[in-house]
């Protein structure tokens, strides 16, 4: 994370629009083109171009959008490692310079490659730390979905928001084990009941009291084994990923405490392992949740809302100004719009149109979702006032954020169900764990509370 820093020493750096390239390839010396066609250089692309001695002279980075964020990632993990200073506009600097980070972003806690990484100097100070402090909230997020499940269980989360707390002089408290029982969340306690590790409550708390509160609830599933509702192999494969939801909830609060957002931030994350044992919950329970309403439980592996219902009715005991709960739900809005755009659903119509709005501007897109009322019905017990899970295929993403709904019932709220995962590699975005519209979610809280 250091290798952005602030300076004017290395090798020039330029970064040039695609359409700007003919233009600029003409104004260059008789040396520089001959390089570039003899190299096999093509648009877009980067090239190390060599001065008169044959040692590195510049760095030209061709890029469709030279204002994308992702527009020196690519090379910022290619180039050798090397300083460079950026030679551009200084309204692209922190752009450039998040973009660097995030491209050079490994999860290295188990395997280290040894290989040094390139350094970025910019000239303006503001922009090396406005880049850092956005890159710091990506990677906490990276790195916690990336944390295999025997290493990041409820009491890992625990220690970290520890940390947290004492870093950012917050307050953090938890109800372990059946403590969750005795203080009314019987959810929570029923999904990890089962585990050795223990389920947890973790309460942060942050910022002046008279500012306006805002509430970030995180699904901390630290690992789905589906429960008795057994899931395939390949179906629990990545399921370290299911705590996807805290992972966005800690990597937004560091973003929010660390910038000193006007607000009176909670953090709430149930914590649990959903695991099969002797006392796990099974198919046909019935529950009472913390709000009072009673819940059949149609399959185990629905257990995502199930830990966020007793989450979101604690959050509306404050009457905060706005509610955002961060989830890794459904498989049904993965199938709808892939794993790159995660889905959102809100009650508060402004908010929701700043969130899509910033998302665009950010390059980190979300989409927001109808909470089509007319589906409530698949969610109505028979023997129960609820039921966990829809006995229809159809809308799976809707009808859980339905059920959601049931929990909150008078604070403006927002629910992103997010896929925490890259199948692929793109720039700045490896494989493995990914922080979803959490950038475009600070920026639109941002706008909200500045």
């Amino acid at each position: 994370m250091a290798n952005v820093q602030t300076g004017k020493s290395g090798i020039p750096l330029q970064l040039i629009a695609t359409a700007e390239y003919d233009e600029w390839f003409v104004q260059q010396s008789e040396f520089t083109c001959n390089w570039l066609m003899h190299s096999g250089f093509k648009t877009p692309g980067f090239a190390l171009l060599p001065n008169s001695t044959g040692n590195p002279g510049s760095v030209i980075v061709v890029a469709d959008d030279a204002d994308s964020c992702w527009a020196l990632a690519d090379a910022a993990l290619a180039l050798p490692a090397a300083h460079y200073h950026y030679a551009g506009p200084e309204a692209r600097q922190q752009s450039a310079g998040l973009g660097w980070i995030l491209g050079q972003y490994q999860f290295n806690r188990y395997l280290d490659s040894g290989q040094p990484q390139a350094l970025l100097y910019l000239s303006s100070a503001e922009a090396v730390h406005q880049a850092h402090l956005l890159a710091d909230g990506v990677c906490l997020t990276r790195d916690l979905v990336n944390t295999p499940a025997g290493d990041m269980m409820p009491q890992h989360l625990a220690s970290l928001m520890t940390t947290m707390a004492t870093e950012f002089d917050a307050d953090f408290s938890q109800l372990v084990g059946d403590e969750l029982l005795a203080h009314n969340y019987p959810t929570i306690h029923m999904v990890g009941r089962a585990s050795e590790h223990a389920p947890r409550l973790l309460d942060l708390s942050w910022g002046d009291p008279s500012h306006p509160k805002l509430t970030v609830v995180g699904k901390g599933v630290c690992f789905d084994s589906g429960g008795l509702d057994l899931k395939s192999a390949a179906g629990m494969r990545l399921m370290k990923k299911d705590m996807g939801g805290a992972a966005h909830a800690l990597g937004l609060a560091t973003l929010i405490m660390s910038r000193n957002l006007p607000v009176r931030l909670r953090v709430l994350i149930p914590a649990v392992e959903n695991a099969v044992s002797s006392n796990a919950f099974r198919p046909g329970d019935v529950v009472k949740t913390r709000k009072g309403l009673t819940v059949e439980i149609d399959n185990t592996d629905a257990e995502g809302r199930l830990v966020l219902c007793d989450a979101l009715a604690e959050a509306e005991t404050d009457n905060p100004d706005l509610i955002i709960d961060f989830a890794t739900l459904t498989g049904a809005a993965r199938i709808a719009l892939g794993l790159e755009v995660p889905a959102f659903y809100s009650t508060d119509a402004a908010f929701a149109q700043a969130l899509t709005a910033a998302g665009a501007d950010h390059e980190d897109p979300l989409w927001q979702m109808p909470l089509h009322q007319g589906y409530g019905d698949y969610m109505v017990g028979t023997i129960s006032d609820l039921v966990n899970s829809a006995p229809v295929p159809y809308g799976g993403s809707i009808t859980a954020a339905l059920f959601l709904q049931h929990f909150v019932e008078h604070s403006p709220w927002v629910h992103i169900d997010v896929g925490a995962w890259n199948n692929r590699q793109r720039p700045g975005r490896p494989m493995g764990g990914e922080a979803m519209g959490l950038r475009a979610v600070f920026a639109a809280l941002n706008q909200r509370y500045s």
